[in-house]
């Protein structure tokens, strides 16, 4: 009777000592895209730019407006064009009234302003972090005829971590289109 009262004593002392149990976070999936290939948009507007072959362009509400459509990523950058009438500050404090709407949940924004005097582009490009609706804006500009800003827009919750790959992927493209922008004559 003893040495079964000591063999469950020393079995329950064996059995209890481990580590504790910490439950896992579930996993996220890993996204990877292909490289881009880049096609020139061409329009009846006043400007153009090269776009991903990862996305496709669509016509947005207003002429000289669209929509480049990220459709794996259920991701859109909406741009617009406005033409400017005397109305150039207006246009800056609408742009920056958008980013810094934003403000609530992002947990930083970093700007840049981007020039390049011989195809007249100037702007500013931002980049919200944290749990903010969009993550990527910019405008550009002549300064004195035309008036473009973008803003990408997932249409998923805001999760930094997971989207982080989609949203380096739409970076690199949007700096390609700035890059590669120019004002039609």
């Amino acid at each position: 009777m003893i040495k079964n009262v000591i063999f469950i004593f020393i079995s329950l002392l064996l059995v209890s000592c481990g580590k504790d149990h910490v439950p896992k976070p579930y996993g996220e999936l890993r996204l990877e895209y292909p490289a881009p290939k880049y096609h020139k948009f061409e329009n009846n507007c006043a400007y153009t730019f090269e776009y991903s072959d990862f996305a496709s362009i669509s016509d947005a509400k207003k002429p000289c407006w669209y929509y480049i459509n990220y459709p794996k990523m259920k991701a859109k950058v909406f741009v617009t064009y406005y033409p400017i009438q005397n109305d150039f500050a207006d246009h800056i404090k609408e742009a920056e009234k958008m980013v810094y709407e934003h403000t609530i949940k992002a947990s930083s924004i970093d700007t840049k302003s981007f020039e390049y005097p011989d195809k007249k582009v100037y702007g500013n490009f931002y980049e919200l972090k944290g749990q903010s609706a969009s993550n990527l804006q910019f405008y550009i500009t002549d300064s004195t005829k035309h008036f473009v800003t973008a803003y990408l827009y997932f249409n998923t919750r805001p999760k930094p971590d997971s989207l982080a790959p989609a949203v380096n992927y739409i970076k690199d493209d949007m700096k390609h289109l700035l890059d590669t922008f120019e004002w039609k004559k």
